[in-house]
C-alpha cells in the first residue's frame, strides 16, 4: 500500500490517482500510524518551502520520515517535498534559512534564470544506472518551480538545466525524490511512478 502524506499542501487527488495507476493501493492520510506502516510514503509539495514545513510539523511529519529511512521503508518526495527534505530554504527567508527536514545536507536556492518560475516541460540527465528513469532516460518531465537544489548529495544525481545545472531527481536508499511533477508528466511520468512502486 502507498500514502500520499497529507499536510495541507500537494496536488493530493492527481497524485492518488497517478500511483493508482501502478496497480498498488493507495490511500490519502495525515495519520502517522498509516503513513509509518505504508509499504511507500509519498511526501507531494506545492507552494513556499516555509509554508510546507508547517504543515509537515503539524503532523509529526519530519519525524514520520525520519522514522521510515531509520526503518528502511522507502519514500518520494514531490517538488516542494523533495526540497523540504534538504537542511535549509531561503525562499523568503529574509536572510535567515527555513529549517528543512535534513534528510541531506545543502539549501534550498532561487534558481539563476531569466524567467521564473521555471514552469512546463524539460529534459532530466538521469543517473547512470537509474531505477526511477530505467527505461525513460530519454524523456521530458513537467515542472513548476522558482528554487532548486543545487549540489550533489545522495547516492544518485539526477540533474537538468534551466539558468544554471539543478538537481530534478535523488535517489539515496530508501528514500527518494523528483523536482518535477511526474503526476503531470504523461507517460514517462506514469512509469516512472511505476519504477518507483514497483521496488518497494
Amino acid at each position: 500500500m502507498i500514502a500520499i502524506l497529507d499536510y495541507g499542501s500537494g496536488n493530493l487527488r492527481s497524485a492518488e490517482r497517478a500511483f493508482a495507476f501502478s496497480g498498488q493501493d493507495v490511500v490519502v492520510t495525515s495519520d502517522a500510524n498509516i503513513a509509518f506502516e505504508a509499504d511507500g510514503l509519498v511526501v507531494p509539495g506545492v507552494g513556499a518551502f516555509a509554508a510546507c514545513m508547517k504543515g509537515l510539523n503539524k503532523i509529526n511529519g519530519a519525524e514520520i520520515i525520519r522514522k521510515r529511512l531509520e526503518s528502511e521503508r522507502p519514500t518520494l518526495g514531490i517538488c516542494i517535498g523533495m526540497q523540504i527534505l534538504f537542511s535549509l530554504g531561503d525562499e523568503h527567508s529574509q536572510g535567515v534559512p527555513h529549517q528543512g527536514v535534513g534528510i541531506w545536507p545543502g539549501t534550498v536556492s532561487a534558481l539563476s534564470a531569466p524567467i521564473l518560475p521555471h514552469m512546463g516541460w524539460n529534459n532530466v540527465e538521469a543517473a547512470l544506472g537509474s531505477q526511477l528513469f530505467a527505461g525513460i532516460d530519454n524523456e521530458s518531465f513537467y515542472f513548476v518551480h522558482s528554487y532548486a537544489a543545487k549540489e550533489p548529495c545522495g547516492q544518485m544525481q539526477s540533474w537538468t538545466n534551466y539558468g544554471e545545472r539543478f538537481l530534478s531527481a535523488l535517489e539515496d536508499g530508501y528514500i527518494s525524490a523528483t523536482q518535477f511533477h511526474p503526476e503531470k508528466s504523461g507517460a514517462a511520468g506514469l512509469a516512472l511512478i511505476k519504477n518507483w512502486s514497483h521496488s518497494l
